[in-house]
């Protein structure tokens, strides 16, 4: 296991299609084979986010199972699926995380944040939405969250929040509201 979080284009050597060494094109950004012309970029992963608020105006959080954070509130959501689009993502996540449906969202803005996971340090592109559920007689923890709990979020302190993302995403949200 590494023991120092690592950028992702810090950890080929060697081209995975020829096996010959690997040199820097863009670094920190990509990968490129001389021998084979073979050229990977990394690029910021998607995620997506809800603020989702209940009739007395608390927000609906998640508690995280796993790290990074493992144990600290979160909003729903997660990372977009190949070939998926936010709005499918955020449909998907809301649903296997709480067993909700949404009737509604609106995108509210996108935060840059980094996700440190098995030694790797991911960069993230997180997109915010504010959503409405159907119904919330259905919610339930489910997915990679172990649990839920509402929340007045004027009282929540940034350090209960595992995420730079979704503090920054909260103190927008707190800002417009």
């Amino acid at each position: 296991m590494l023991s120092d979080p690592y950028f992702p284009v810090q950890l080929f050597n060697f081209c995975p299609a020829c096996g010959q060494p690997l040199v820097a094109a863009k670094p920190g950004k990509s990968i490129h084979c001389r021998a084979c012309d073979f050229l990977l970029y990394f690029n910021s992963s998607t995620a997506v986010a809800a603020i989702i608020v209940n009739t007395h105006n608390e927000v609906l959080f998640t508690m995280r199972r796993s790290d990074p954070a493992k144990g600290l509130l979160d909003l729903p959501g997660g990372f977009v699926d190949p070939g998926e689009t936010a709005e499918e993502a955020l449909v998907r996540e809301i649903r296997e995380e709480l067993n909700l449906e949404l009737s509604s969202f609106r995108f509210l803005k996108s935060f840059a944040n980094t996700y440190y996971y098995h030694s790797v340090l991911y960069h993230t592109t997180d997109l915010v939405f504010v959503c409405q559920v159907i119904d919330f007689d259905p919610l339930q923890a489910g997915d990679d969250v172990s649990g839920f709990v509402f929340r007045n979020p004027r009282q929540i302190l940034p350090s209960q929040i595992g995420l730079t993302s979704i503090r920054a995403a909260l103190e927008y949200y707190l800002l417009l509201t």
